[in-house]
């Protein structure tokens, strides 16, 4: 069983669009079984291999015992863990890193979890969900640090299902007969979905990874030549990018294979997302991070793919 023919047992799913748009073509992540994001597919496929492993998600519904699943989150990925709870049966507590909007507690806490604002950056908020784990709970932690692996590689893996179905839905070039993109165009935060595209593509495409000139803990790290951590303090609109530390299973991946790494600005991520708006592309400003970054490394590639990561 992989993980993409788990999600298609899952009620409601079906591949996100792949738009063209440009001279690009932008993967819509932002509606994935009703969420505005990408993060369910990770979180769904770590809960089943933790709690199952089952082959269809009915058949995790029907062995599923009670826990309560705990998370830290700038959004996406505590709202999609708040949900995969809710359908399951089971209870959930979501910590929240300072600097967020209420907003973002509503919509998690209307899935029905416990959700705790710890009024501090995302590593610290990280670090209390973590601490908090007693007998039945189960933390589904969408980075990694040493002694903390499996989780995590689990939700790299989840990923995969948004590159496969770009390699399903890109048409194949009759020129050089590839069905890959030339350059992939990654939001990047802890670097987990940035792993999982690298792993996907095993140099067949190149990578770029984009980041929060506040919150670029990929382009420092690779700068020092290993990981080093960032302060995240300042705000910024791209709230789920704003992580300070690398996980620590995707660095090696990083560090060996990604082609190049940019930052942009607010006001890059706040333009990038008025030019989508505009072309009926409805990303948040993590999901245009991905062309605002591609304009400023103006790379040249016939074959571009933006993962919008986000809807607003």
């Amino acid at each position: 069983m992989n993980p993409l023919e788990f999600h298609r047992s899952i009620p409601g799913y079906a591949p996100t669009p792949l738009i063209e748009f440009g001279g690009f073509r932008v993967k819509d992540e932002s509606n994935r079984f009703g969420l505005p994001a990408f993060k369910v597919l990770g979180a769904s496929w770590a809960v089943n291999q933790a709690l199952g492993p089952a082959r269809t998600f009915a058949e995790l519904a029907a062995k599923v015992r009670p826990v309560t699943l705990v998370t830290a989150t700038d959004g996406n990925h505590g709202r999609a863990l708040a949900y995969l709870a809710r359908v399951l049966g089971l209870t959930s507590r979501i910590y929240l890193p300072g600097g967020l909007p209420e907003s973002t507690r509503q919509v998690i806490s209307a899935e029905g979890a416990t959700v705790i604002d710890t009024g501090r950056p995302y590593d610290e908020a990280v670090q209390l969900a973590a601490g908090s784990v007693t007998t039945g709970d189960v933390l589904i932690q969408d980075t990694a640090w040493p002694g903390y692996e499996d989780v995590p590689r689990w939700i790299v893996a989840g990923y995969d299902t948004l590159f496969a179905e770009i390699d399903e839905q890109l048409p194949r070039c009759t020129r050089t007969g590839k069905d890959v993109p030339d350059l992939v165009v990654v939001p990047t935060g802890v670097g987990s979905l940035l792993q999982s595209a690298l792993e996907h593509y095993r140099g067949r495409a190149r990578v770029l990874a984009v980041e929060p000139t506040t919150a670029a803990c990929v382009g420092a790290s690779l700068e020092a030549g290993k990981p080093v951590s960032v302060d995240t303090s300042t705000p910024t609109i791209m709230a789920g990018l704003n992580c300070g530390t690398v996980s620590s299973i995707a660095w090696p991946t990083i560090r060996d294979h990604l082609d190049m790494a940019v930052t942009v600005t607010d006001d890059e991520a706040r333009a990038a997302m008025h030019v989508l708006h505009a072309h009926n592309i409805q990303a948040g400003p993590c999901g245009a991070a991905a062309l605002a970054g591609a304009q400023k490394a103006a790379l040249q590639a016939t074959s571009v793919v933006l993962i919008s990561t986000e809807g607003v």
